[in-house]
């Protein structure tokens, strides 16, 4: 007596590459649509944003924040023009955006300014509308970056946000500015290591960032996921466990 089972048929090769192609091809769909919607990784690779941000802190920004515009797509496609589901930004954001003059490259600074507003800086400190933003010294600090000892300053803006700033003193190139009026659309950018920051105050022309147009941004960094002290190098493994900031693990940004 034969024993019947009930077990389907074994599949053929290309019956299992088929089926492969299709669970990768979903999974990348899947990885894609949640890249697009929700959630981006980011790697800070210069020191404009410290004492908050250092080279090596590799970011998660959310991507619903300010509504999703062509920025929000990989290799930055234009498929449309505008925003979905347009949000205001407001002051005092850490924001991620695409650079106004080249949008393959993508840049992370505080939003100073919105559409409409003046903004000056005049001895290192930033007007807005003519009032200053409100700033207590918070002792000396080490700008890992230029390996000097800078000022470092707890600012705080209108809405009551407070985030730490470093400045290197009141004469510094980018430290007295004329006043910049931010056009419609438009937003002004600046790095909280402010006499180390190519930003708004320094316009495209010149290799900076301008003002920044409102479909250029992408989202805001949240947290950092993972730091490596300095940064790690691809091609030297043992960067990757010997930098390793275990101190800087889902730190908050803001």
């Amino acid at each position: 007596m034969n024993d019947k089972s009930d077990k389907p048929p074994p599949k053929s090769f290309r019956e299992e590459v088929v089926d492969s192609a299709r669970t990768i091809g979903l999974g990348l769909l899947l990885a894609l649509v949640l890249r697009v919607v929700l959630f981006e990784p980011f790697t800070i690779p210069s020191a404009s944003m410290e004492p908050g941000l250092l080279v090596g802190d590799y970011v998660i920004a959310t991507k619903w924040d300010y509504g999703w515009s062509r920025a929000s797509i990989p290799f930055n496609l234009p498929l449309f023009r505008g925003r979905v589901f347009e949000q205001a930004p407001a002051r005092g954001d850490v924001v991620v955006f695409k650079l106004p003059s080249n949008p393959q490259v993508t840049y992370v600074k505080r939003l100073i300014g919105l559409p409409g507003d003046r903004v000056q800086v005049s001895e290192g400190r930033v007007y807005v509308n003519g009032e200053p933003i409100a700033r207590t010294p918070a002792g000396d600090a080490l700008d890992p970056d230029a390996d000097m000892t800078v000022a470092q300053y707890a600012e705080t803006n209108a809405r009551g946000h407070t985030y730490m700033t470093f400045d290197r003193g009141p004469n510094e190139p980018l430290d007295n500015t004329e006043v910049f009026v931010v056009p419609e659309g438009h937003y002004f950018m600046m790095g909280d290591n402010r006499d180390n920051s190519s930003d708004s105050r320094v316009p495209p022309a010149m290799n900076g960032v301008g003002f920044v147009p409102a479909e250029n941004l992408i989202g805001r960094p949240r947290f950092i996921l993972a730091s490596w002290k300095g940064g790690a190098e691809i091609f030297k493994p043992w960067t990757w466990v010997m930098r390793f900031d275990p101190g800087r693990l889902l730190k908050p940004v803001g």
